[in-house]
C-alpha cells in the first residue's frame, strides 16, 4: 500500500481538537488495511514531523434510521488512528481550526 493511500482524512471533532491542544495527539481516519508502522511512516512523510506513538481503533458500523418509513441505513466500519507527536512539534492542518 502506498503511503498516500494510508491516511484518508483528519477527524475534526471537539475531542480530537482538545487532544491536539493538550496532549499533542492528532486523530486521522485511515485505510482499513493499514497497520501502526504504515500510519507512522505516512504521517512522518506527509507532514514532516516525528511520531512517537500510534494507537489504532476499529470503529464499528452504526445503524441509522431514515425517513418516516423507518428504513435502516447501515454506516460502514472504519479505522481511526491517534498519533502522538514529539514534544514541540505540531501539524499545521489543525492549527487554523
Amino acid at each position: 500500500m502506498h503511503l498516500y493511500e494510508v491516511l484518508k482524512r483528519p477527524v475534526l471533532t471537539e475531542k480530537s481538537l482538545q487532544l491536539a491542544d493538550e496532549q499533542n495527539q492528532y486523530v486521522f481516519e485511515v485505510d482499513r488495511r493499514a497497520n501502526k508502522v504504515q500510519v507512522k511512516q505516512a504521517v512522518e512523510a506527509r507532514f514532516g514531523v516525528t511520531v512517537t506513538n500510534v494507537r489504532i481503533i476499529n470503529m464499528k458500523p452504526k445503524t441509522r434510521r431514515r425517513s418516516l418509513r423507518q428504513t435502516a441505513v447501515r454506516k460502514t466500519a472504519w479505522k481511526k488512528a491517534i498519533v502522538t507527536l514529539a514534544p514541540g512539534e505540531s501539524i499545521q492542518l489543525y492549527e487554523g481550526v
